[in-house]
């Protein structure tokens, strides 16, 4: 299997999601702006998500493929497909009992999630109508993860990265079809977001079906494996969901400021997670099971390397894009979402969000790249305690931030906790041997320092040049938009070519696993 390979499948198909998700967002924006109605949306809508990022994405994912990779290995299909239905099993349910515990207490709940809302009740009512009805999403997803755990592990990466595309095309159907059937456009978002998990959840059973891995739920045992990925997943889901926690804890300082802040903070988050997406997660979706193989077959020093080369082509492609967030932000913003209830103001407010959750990008994805390491080895603690530190700082931050900078400041906030769990682990991983900065990193890093550095200054000027064009009408802003970005892209691949900062074949040669390396 190889490792590029993996990461370009991942990337193809997220892109392909995220271009529906915008077309999904857009629509969202132009119907429901900036108002208590998407207030009270994005806070339900956060919620599940939160828990989905948290559990599903994250802690299920560091527990259950590294011990589901290592039965695949040492003891064959059949050993881990039982394996992966007794975890089945015991996961449906909890989330069973966790999705009715909420459902009945969801009026608490949101009080603790969003308390600024209790001054504004009509905003609160609908948080928790809202709520009620998109939480059994979370039992689906969360299902769906362990499928897609499933899948790849066994290098079929397209099935799951494809499946969020069914959510936005749901959702779009709601918005077009749908939005003006129920009492608020919120109702008719809120529905498709549960029907959309329950979409997800059988286009990923039937697919492991389909990959003979037929998954059978039965009365819950908690047999070695199912105690062992749980043993993981505690501390484990506190690690990989950090900056989702702290995006969370960014939530409930926001229901404090004005009407508008929570969408603000919305819509600035659905760009920053397009690169982290693209680079992050699908880095770390691809190396975590390829990572846990090698380990598992003890194949160290190949891990070492595969390790290494991943974070250089996380630097390579993510500091650019933080640089293009950072320098073209409210031509960004104002092409996708301006029109109808998304202001001018909204605009400005959501590009300066934008710009600060941009500095911390970077960080994002090596804390991606770094825990992913970690829980190929099964080590979760070591993570946990970098996020403890992280939400700690992210806390400290938001009470310091939220009085001078008010929305930008709980984004800034969130960069920081993300540099210091990057920090943190780091750290451990260097003290633990299971990272050495060979001298290939060292002579790349500064260079691709350099080509970006020298993108963003192009980009700067070519943003005042467009500035007039962005002032138009729609099409000739999203000209001017399209040309930005095209400029931004072709002059960091000449910067990279000048500088000599990658090498396409060098980098194939330590990304694809030669025959020696093959497991």
């Amino acid at each position: 299997m190889r490792l590029a390979k993996s990461i370009a499948t991942l990337s193809f198909y997220t892109i392909l999601s995220r271009i529906m998700g915008f077309a999904r967002d857009v629509l969202i924006a132009s119907v429901l702006g900036a108002g208590p109605i998407a207030d009270a949306f994005y806070v339900a809508f956060r919620f599940p998500n939160f828990f989905r990022r948290l559990f599903a994405e994250g802690a299920f994912n560091a527990a259950f493929v590294p011990t589901f990779s290592q039965m695949l290995t040492k003891e064959g299909n059949e050993k881990a497909r039982m394996a992966a239905s007794d975890v089945l099993s015991v996961l449906a349910i909890v989330l069973l009992v966790f999705v009715i515990v909420v459902e009945i207490t969801a009026p608490y709940v949101m009080q603790v999630v969003a308390p600024g809302f209790i001054a504004t009740p009509e905003r609160l009512e609908l948080t928790i109508v809202f709520t009620r009805i998109m939480f059994p999403y979370i039992l689906f997803a969360s299902i769906s993860a362990l499928y897609t755990g499933v899948l790849n592990t066994t290098y079929r990466f397209a099935v799951g990265a494809a499946a969020p595309i069914l959510m936005n095309v749901i959702m779009i159907i709601a918005m077009v079809f749908f939005a003006h059937t129920f009492s608020t456009p919120g109702h008719s978002l809120s529905w498709a977001v549960a029907i959309g998990g329950f979409a997800q959840y059988y286009w990923l059973h039937r697919s492991c079906a389909n990959n003979d891995f037929h998954l059978k739920l039965h009365w819950p045992e908690m047999t070695p494996p199912v105690k062992k990925v749980m043993k993981l997943m505690v501390p484990g889901a506190f690690a990989a969901g950090v900056i989702q926690l702290n995006m969370l804890i960014g939530v409930v300082f926001l229901s404090f400021l004005p009407s508008g802040a929570v969408s603000y903070f919305f819509y600035a988050d659905r760009l920053n997670q397009l690169p982290l997406s693209l680079v992050g997660v699908a880095i770390s979706t691809a190396l975590l099971p390829t990572l846990a193989r090698q380990m598992a077959a003890g194949k160290r020093r190949t891990a070492h390397i595969t390790q290494n080369r991943a974070m250089e082509f996380s630097i390579f492609l993510i500091l650019p894009a933080s640089i293009a967030l950072l320098v073209a932000s409210e031509p960004m913003i104002m092409v996708l979402f301006e029109r109808y209830q998304f202001t001018h103001e909204s605009t400005i407010q959501t590009a300066r969000i934008l710009s600060a959750f941009s500095l911390g990008l970077p960080a994002y994805v090596l804390v991606k790249v770094f825990s992913t390491s970690f829980f190929a080895r099964h080590d979760t603690k070591t993570p946990l305690h970098a996020a403890t530190i992280a939400v700690i700082t992210n806390i400290v931050f938001n009470f310091i931030l939220i009085g001078p900078y008010e929305h930008v400041g709980i984004a800034m906030a969130t960069s920081i906790g993300s540099w210091v769990n990057a920090g943190w682990l780091m750290y451990k991983l260097k003290g633990q041997r299971h990272f050495v900065i060979d001298r290939r990193m060292r002579d790349r890093i500064p260079k691709i320092v350099a080509a970006s550095t020298f993108m963003g200054l192009v980009l700067e000027f070519t943003v005042g040049v467009f500035h007039p064009w962005l002032q138009d009408g729609e099409p000739v802003r999203a000209l001017a938009l399209v040309l930005i970005v095209a400029s931004g892209m072709f002059v960091y691949a000449m910067a990279s070519m000048l500088f000599r900062s990658v090498d396409l074949k060098e980098l194939r040669h330590y990304l694809v696993r030669d025959k020696q390396a093959k497991i």
